[in-house]
């Protein structure tokens, strides 16, 4: 008989991403072999990351300031804006070193069968970037983007989010690319190698 506290920590581990029952009896075993100390560490890290990060007021990725280091970093190039999923996606593109641009996270894919319309993701955001550019150029974080990257994963999903952005963006006279499919269909960005990730930028197209 598997003690109920127990069963409560595998079911909450189960609902982590990508992690099924077996994955969460491995990490839940895991854990309890650990020291106090340690368990301790890790849920405070937990608590203070949930208590101190929030979306960064500009790009909507995460931070513990009201605007984050990428978009306040004057080295970055302001002409190029990635558009992306996930905060994790911007941690997997620095980490390859493909961009040196500024990014906008949009908190997932337009997914109807999921019930998750483009009004629940931060399309509106975006958009309000370009309409702010136009109405106050000497604002020092205005985008000025020449070109739009759409770096949401190959599935049906984002595909039509990209395509939704695309037409949302049209009328801004910006160039718009997508990703090259070095990306492998189906795949979703943070799951990709640095190596796959350059060439995605490297061949990327005009949408």
């Amino acid at each position: 008989m598997i003690p109920q506290t127990l069963k409560k920590l595998i079911f909450e581990l189960s609902k982590l991403p990508s992690i099924g029952e077996r994955s969460a009896y491995r990490i839940a075993y895991h854990l309890l072999s650990k020291s106090q100390s340690d368990i301790k560490a890790l849920s405070s890290a937990i608590i203070a990351a949930s208590e101190s990060l929030h979306w960064c007021s500009v790009c909507c990725g995460l931070t513990d300031r009201d605007v984050c280091d990428i978009c306040l970093d004057a080295k970055r190039d302001a002409k190029q804006l990635c558009i992306v999923e996930r905060p994790s996606d911007v941690f997997s593109l620095e980490r390859s070193g493909a961009f040196r641009g500024l990014y906008h996270v949009l908190h997932g894919v337009w997914s109807p069968l999921r019930g998750v319309t483009p009004e629940q993701l931060t399309i509106g955001k975006l958009v309000a970037r370009f309409d702010a550019e136009r109405k106050l150029e000497s604002d020092p974080l205005s985008t000025n983007v020449d070109e739009v990257i759409l770096a949401t994963s190959t599935t049906v999903e984002g595909d039509a989010t990209a395509l939704y952005i695309a037409s949302e963006l049209d009328h801004y006279g910006v160039s718009i690319t997508r990703l090259a499919q070095g990306l492998p269909k189906g795949g979703e960005l943070e799951y990709a190698d640095d190596v796959t990730l350059g060439l995605s930028f490297e061949g990327r197209r005009k949408v």
